[in-house]
């Protein structure tokens, strides 16, 4: 070719890379996006239906109460009551992600498919958000005047 030709479209390795690697970057973000968006609704789904059905039990709460029962031991029924399904929920979806992950082995470059630490990861993070969301109804539960709850209904 023409040694006197100028040399157009010079670019950095990292930009290079950049470049060739913004479509997945994209993807990865917008995954988080809607992963980090989809974790929220479930929280505020569950902190919604504990707070119904913590409205529901406005009046057994308050004969418990009013019966001796411990503060403590109102909040644990009401947090056990709301974490049930989630831990239910949480080890459906952690079989079904170990049967993805295996039939997902070959589509994967360079990662592990069942990668205990980010199993784990996920876990600890669904709990804790899942205990959070139970944790405000059942303390408004708990914290609930017997004589109050008696003269409503």
């Amino acid at each position: 070719m023409d040694s006197d030709l100028p040399v157009s479209d010079v670019l950095t390795m990292n930009q290079l890379l950049v470049k060739h690697t913004f479509d997945q970057s994209f993807n990865a973000t917008l995954l988080t996006a809607f992963a980090t968006l989809s974790l929220l609704l479930a929280a505020v789904g569950l902190f919604g239906v504990m707070s119904y059905i913590a409205g529901q039990q406005t009046t057994e709460i308050g004969i418990r109460i009013a019966l001796g029962a411990k503060r403590e031991h109102v909040m644990r029924k009401m947090l056990m009551d709301g974490m049930w399904p989630a831990v239910l929920g949480l080890v459906v979806g952690l079989a079904a992600s170990l049967a993805v992950g295996r039939l997902m082995r070959d589509l994967l470059y360079e990662i592990k498919p069942l990668d205990p630490m980010v199993f784990t990861a996920v876990a600890a993070v669904l709990l804790a958000v899942a205990a959070v969301a139970c944790f405000v109804p059942a303390r408004r539960a708990s914290r609930l005047d017997p004589m109050q709850a008696l003269r409503t209904e």
